[in-house]
């Protein structure tokens, strides 16, 4: 007869949790909550408030008037033609102002990236635009540069062609154009710097390199310098769309809106504070945010990429 015997059951304690970490975790975090409760306060509270505000049919004018329209507001917004027309107005802005300013800057940030004699006087000069306010560079534009009686522009027709020369009014005749160049001028400092700290973080073993082997410049730029900015190519067009997308200043200033260049974070301050349409107005502003949510997220998944890359080469 053999006696069985059976191994002795092993129990795992119970985890302590040590209080004091916790404690100390929670103190870590205190100074960060007045700011997080700030945050919410200031920016989440007012979202949530339009949000249903714009489920609404809500004129101020009539406040007794008010009904639940669901989502009415947004399919006005996108079907109505004014709104619609001001959505493609957005569109067309930001697509020209980010396209030509990446193509400037990225001229100028070649021309940065070499040595030459006061090139830290010329990258300070070409970054001035950018520190301007908003504000004041529409109104630089609008009155020293585009107005037809002692505007910049027509004086350098005067000076150049006489007295015959013609006068053209700058905004009234291209009103669209006038507002993208005055934001090309203003955001090709932006793109520059992000394209030159691009080309200042290549290897310049591997394009002294290629220059042995006997790589031309059009060939190292094509085939080395391109791939290489690549993810600074869309940092700089996915950060400069998240402002375009949401300017106001520069519309509001040069052409008030008019001559169809409203764009739709004017149609929001127009169906607000002149139609005092609050339910259309936050039906089109709720849609601003989420294309800005989306264009940000993007941005974001691009910077990440670049830490990592810049990671694996450390």
């Amino acid at each position: 007869m053999t006696a069985t015997t059976t191994p002795p059951v092993t129990t795992t304690p119970p985890r302590q949790v040590n209080p004091s970490g916790k404690l100390r975790g929670w103190v870590t975090r205190a100074p960060l909550m007045p700011a997080l409760v700030f945050m919410i306060i200031v920016t989440q509270l007012p979202f949530v408030a339009t949000l249903v505000i714009s489920f609404f049919d809500w004129n101020a004018l009539y406040p007794d008037a008010r009904k639940f329209t669901g989502f009415s507001n947004y399919g006005d917004v996108l079907t109505e033609p004014d709104l619609r027309k001001s959505v493609l107005t957005t569109i067309i802005l930001t697509v020209v102002v980010v396209l030509v300013s990446l193509i400037i800057g990225l001229g100028l940030a070649l021309l940065l990236d070499r040595k030459f004699r006061g090139r830290a006087a010329v990258r300070t000069l070409l970054i001035a635009p950018f520190l301007v306010v908003p504000v004041a560079a529409a109104l630089l534009w609008k009155h020293v540069l585009y107005n037809p009686e002692y505007g910049l522009l027509n004086g350098l027709l005067h000076w150049v062609g006489g007295d015959g020369a013609t006068q053209p009014d700058w905004v009234s005749n291209n009103p669209l154009i006038a507002i993208e160049v005055s934001l090309v001028w203003q955001w090709t400092p932006f793109m520059m710097l992000i394209l030159l700290a691009g080309l200042q973080s290549r290897d310049p073993q591997l394009i002294e390199a290629a220059r042995v082997d006997g790589a031309g410049a059009w060939q190292i730029f094509r085939h080395m310098t391109l791939p290489h900015l690549r993810r600074y190519l869309e940092l700089g067009a996915l950060l400069g769309s998240i402002y375009i997308v949401q300017n106001f200043d520069a519309v509001f200033t040069i052409t008030s809106g008019g001559l169809g260049t409203a764009n739709l974070p004017y149609t929001v301050y127009q169906s607000f504070y002149q139609a005092h349409e609050n339910g259309l107005a936050s039906a089109a502003g709720v849609l601003v945010v989420i294309g800005s949510i989306i264009i940000a997220t993007l941005a974001l998944r691009v910077v990440s990429s670049l830490f990592r890359e810049e990671a694996s080469r450390a």
